[in-house]
């Protein structure tokens, strides 16, 4: 683990693997140090913003001690999961399952039978990036990126799947589609899918 001055109001903490910043999002989240405002997870790391310049200290030393005390594995127990409806549609399904080296049928039992999380968010408003508990589902990007992805496809790349709030160009991989509202100002948070919630994938036709 590192810890970076990010302004004068935050640390940018860098971990040695994506488990480590998820279970330190979540000691963060739980156990949160005096004076925060914000913490912003990503990939391998999490910025935790101060109110003050004089807040920096402590929190570094809080980060520390919840690192010393170790890390627990994060649990969807505690976490009741956010059901999200799918028509396995997407016309790169059969694509995905030729990649992975299984059926399109055993896909989308590999989607829809394990909990996945949202990590991060990015990209877009309303775009989150989602790992499985059980993984089994990674492909690459497309090698040339689509110019316009419709608004509500799930998709996958990498270790990742993903929904697409609105139309934009993208590269991940398509197998399916929901009309799960993503984005909505008028809801607190904005966001259906923030860092940390749960997500449970069900097949619809």
């Amino acid at each position: 683990m590192r810890l970076l001055a990010a302004g004068r109001r935050a640390l940018l903490v860098e971990t040695a693997t994506p488990e480590l910043r998820r279970r330190l999002h979540q000691a963060l989240t739980t156990t949160p140090p005096d004076g925060l405002v914000e913490l912003v997870p990503a990939a391998r790391t999490v910025l935790v913003s101060c109110a003050e310049e004089s807040d920096l200290a402590a929190a570094a030393a809080h980060v520390r001690a919840l690192v010393d005390a170790g890390l627990q594995q994060v649990a969807h127990e505690s976490v009741e999961p956010t059901v999200i409806e799918v028509r396995y549609d997407g016309e790169d399904l059969e694509q995905v399952a030729e990649l992975v080296g299984i059926t399109p049928e055993e896909v989308i039992a590999r989607h829809t039978g394990q909990l996945w999380t949202v990590d991060f968010a990015g990209f877009m408003p309303g775009f989150g990036y989602l790992t499985g508990e059980q993984g089994g589902l990674t492909v690459p990007r497309l090698s040339s990126p689509r110019t316009r992805i419709p608004p509500g496809s799930v998709a996958l790349a990498d270790d990742f799947t993903g929904i697409y709030p609105q139309a934009s160009p993208g590269g991940w991989q398509l197998i399916g589609t929901t009309e799960a509202e993503l984005w909505r100002t008028d809801r607190t948070p904005p966001a259906l899918l923030v860092p940390g919630a749960v997500i449970q994938f069900v097949e619809v036709r």
